[in-house]
């Protein structure tokens, strides 16, 4: 099976729990997660992976983290056209619409969105919400 990247950004770790849980899934289903600091990847190096979950919290008024992830995805959104991608992160305020607002821009990127609409935590994640991120792991391996 080949690798599937796992790249985040998190302030307060809750979306890096999230990340690990999500690698959990992956590595259960038979996958090789590869878990990346957004800091530390590449739009170009992330492209090259056919599956991929992407995480990050809602910032200010619910947008991406502004200074490290918007701009990655901003580049990464033009090569997610076909690729299987799964996106995930905490908020603290406001009903989700950074979340939804990112799922329709990776949805009209083209790519091949696992889950629903994004799996979100509110504030730090419990048990049942590491389950969810397990089972979005697992179902972007599968995918």
């Amino acid at each position: 099976m080949s690798q599937i990247a796992v790249i985040y950004w998190s302030q307060t770790g809750n979306t890096e729990m999230m990340a690990n849980a999500i690698c959990e899934g992956v590595k259960s289903a038979g996958g090789e997660p590869v878990l990346m600091h957004v800091a530390d990847t590449s739009a170009q190096d992330a492209a090259k992976y056919d599956r991929m979950a992407l995480g990050c919290p809602a910032m200010g008024a619910e947008v991406l983290e502004e200074a490290e992830f918007e701009p990655f995805f901003t580049e990464l959104e033009g090569k997610i056209s076909g690729k299987r991608v799964a996106l995930f992160g905490s908020y603290g305020w406001g009903d989700g619409q950074w979340m939804r607002d990112w799922y329709k821009r990776a949805d009209d990127a083209g790519a091949n969105l696992i889950g629903d609409a994004g799996l979100m935590a509110h504030e730090t994640p419990d048990d049942a919400v590491l389950a969810q991120c397990r089972a979005l792991g697992e179902a972007l391996a599968k995918a």
